[in-house]
């Protein structure tokens, strides 16, 4: 058995016994986190939220610049009032490169993968908290995101749990 076919069992479980609510389509806390893709990043505990609660983004390295299309649609379309920006600590993007990454690729999946890497911005970073600084700017200053929506940006420690407010 895959694990595709392990989470289809463990859905048909889940539907079977889930209370079908009738669940808001925008955010009832009107909150939009965006955050890394790292699955050490347990948002739902980490920070109280219950499904419904927010829309949660995630890519790698939890950057601002491929989520601006979402970030807009949370505050255009689904009410969304605050957006809170989460890096974290040991993070696979922290100290690498571009072309660390584009050779890896190359290496670990073979040369057409290197060479489509080429094209692509993986948005490394060699300082934690300078990126949360730039993340949170990026989305401030963005013409999609109105000037009334507070952007805040934090740190999570994978080795704690615990936030640090850095923006």
């Amino acid at each position: 058995m895959t694990v595709t076919d392990e989470l289809i069992a463990a859905n048909a479980q889940y539907a079977a016994t889930v209370e079908h609510r009738d669940i808001p389509q925008r955010p009832t806390r009107h909150l939009a986190v965006l955050t890394c893709m790292d699955a050490r990043v347990d948002l739902f505990n980490a920070l109280g939220l219950v499904t419904g609660d927010a829309n949660i983004l995630r890519n790698a390295g939890g950057r601002a610049a491929p989520a601006l299309r979402s970030l807009a649609v949370c505050c255009g379309l689904l009410g969304v009032r605050e957006i809170v920006v989460i890096h974290h600590t040991d993070c696979g993007l922290l100290d690498a490169s571009n072309d660390e990454i584009r050779a890896r690729l190359g290496r670990d999946i073979g040369p057409e993968a290197a060479e489509e890497a080429a094209g692509i911005d993986f948005l490394p970073f060699p300082d934690l908290d300078q990126s949360v600084r730039d993340d949170v700017s990026l989305i401030r200053s963005s013409a999609l995101i109105p000037d009334a929506i507070s952007v805040r940006g934090f740190v999570y420690y994978v080795e704690t749990g615990a936030l640090r407010e850095i923006a």
